[in-house]
């Protein structure tokens, strides 16, 4: 069976703590997994969450302030060090090129991995299943959307019903309709349309439009929230998000259920349901407080 959840692998802001990493999110959906934000000390992290550097396919970094990228340097040397086969692509803001290339080679070390660098000029898709949105920082930031493509449910009934078996579904699949005893039978009659699932990625904004647009009916949707609503002037005045604005992002977007995460080290750790109950005001969905090494499934399809 095909794993589909977010592995969080750290859950602080700008300083990490002793119960919170900095940042880290491992997406594992079926055969991709994505890396997003690779703070300093995602190595470790990865390796206590028992999750391998052989599992990335991509590194999707949001922006180069340290809490998203330091890590970057050792992750990249780790692809090598463990002999990743696959290429690895790497995307981030075009502006950033300079901090990429430094992390990228920080030190010496033997390159044996293929790492693509995929620098970000616009909004818009990126491929078949990414697609970015420029959002408001102090410094050039991208939010991420990942979705796969929508398809179709066989209904084994109406399979077995219409005849259809063996290497005739797989034949049904791909050209639509076969011919059963003389009789055609299109994909339509023995099928349902099977709805993608969605997953948005969005750190250290303010409440803009290419945050809606990312968030935007997504199945799980992953926002920082680095400030209480006391704090909510010194939130914006280094925009950032408070536990209330992510709610309001999830409820005005239509996401299904929301991740919060970046928490600032100001407030105890003890004291995190604060966060869930502030979101909460604004957002009716299922709410997740990010915990280091926790992992959470992604919702049921629609």
């Amino acid at each position: 069976m095909s794993q589909r959840e977010l592995v969080v692998l750290g859950s602080a802001s700008q300083t990490p703590t002793r119960h919170r990493n900095h940042n880290g999110y491992l997406l594992r959906f079926d055969r991709e997994g994505i890396l997003f934000d690779p703070g300093e000390g995602t190595q470790r992290q990865m390796i206590l969450a028992g999750r391998s550097a052989t599992e990335i396919t991509r590194i999707c970094v949001t922006h180069f302030h340290g809490d998203h990228s330091l890590g970057l340097a050792g992750t990249i040397q780790r692809l090598s060090l463990d002999n990743v086969l696959h290429p690895v692509h790497c995307y981030y803001p075009a502006s950033g090129q300079v901090y990429f290339d430094r992390l990228r080679h920080a030190t010496s070390f033997h390159e044996r991995a293929t790492l693509v660098p995929v620098p970000l000029h616009a909004d818009g898709p990126v491929d078949a299943s990414l697609s970015v949105a420029a959002l408001e920082h102090r410094i050039d930031c991208y939010g991420y959307r990942f979705a796969e493509p929508d398809g179709r449910r066989m209904l084994p009934d109406r399979l077995a019903a219409a005849g259809v078996r063996g290497p005739l579904i797989s034949e049904l699949q791909r050209a639509g309709v076969v011919s059963v005893e003389g009789r055609s039978v299109t994909l339509d009659e023995v099928s349902v349309p099977r709805f993608c699932q969605e997953i948005s990625f969005v750190m250290d904004i303010c409440l803009c439009p290419g945050a809606l647009t990312l968030a935007q009916d997504a199945d799980l949707l992953v926002a920082e929230s680095t400030f209480l609503d006391a704090d909510q002037a010194l939130a914006h005045s280094y925009y950032h998000l408070t536990s209330r604005d992510a709610g309001r992002l999830a409820a005005e977007s239509g996401a299904r259920e929301l991740v919060l995460t970046h928490f600032s080290q100001r407030y105890p750790y003890d004291e995190a349901e604060r966060f869930r109950d502030e979101a909460a005001l604004e957002f009716k969905g299922e709410i997740h407080l990010a915990v280091d090494l926790a992992t959470i499934p992604l919702p049921t399809r629609r």
